[in-house]
């Protein structure tokens, strides 16, 4: 084997280890993760009531930033996914953490 096919080995090796231990990091990690939301989330709107609402808010939101925009729904449908992910995220946590 040459010394380039070795190295590539190696640090695949060495990647492939990272990521389960990462991945046995996240699996006990859950439990905790899950008590905060628990603890922290539900005494009012619950998450499920929170996604539903903040689904219509996004989507409103980025409809009018769209034509604003001037381009329409398709004119930069990238940038709009993207930024749908991140105001559905952020509107879903902070209407289920404040109601």
């Amino acid at each position: 084997m040459s010394a380039d096919r070795q190295q590539v080995l190696k640090i695949g090796g060495l990647l492939l280890g990272l990521l389960l231990l990462l991945g046995a990091a996240t699996a006990m990690m859950l439990p905790l993760v899950a008590g905060f939301i628990d603890q922290h989330f539900t005494p009012g709107l619950d998450l499920r009531n929170a996604a539903v609402i903040a689904f219509f808010v996004t989507v409103a939101t980025l409809v009018v930033f769209a034509f604003a925009a001037g381009d329409g729904l398709l004119g930069e449908l990238q940038f709009i996914l993207g930024g749908f992910v991140s105001f559905f995220l952020i509107f879903w946590l902070f209407i289920a953490w404040i109601f």
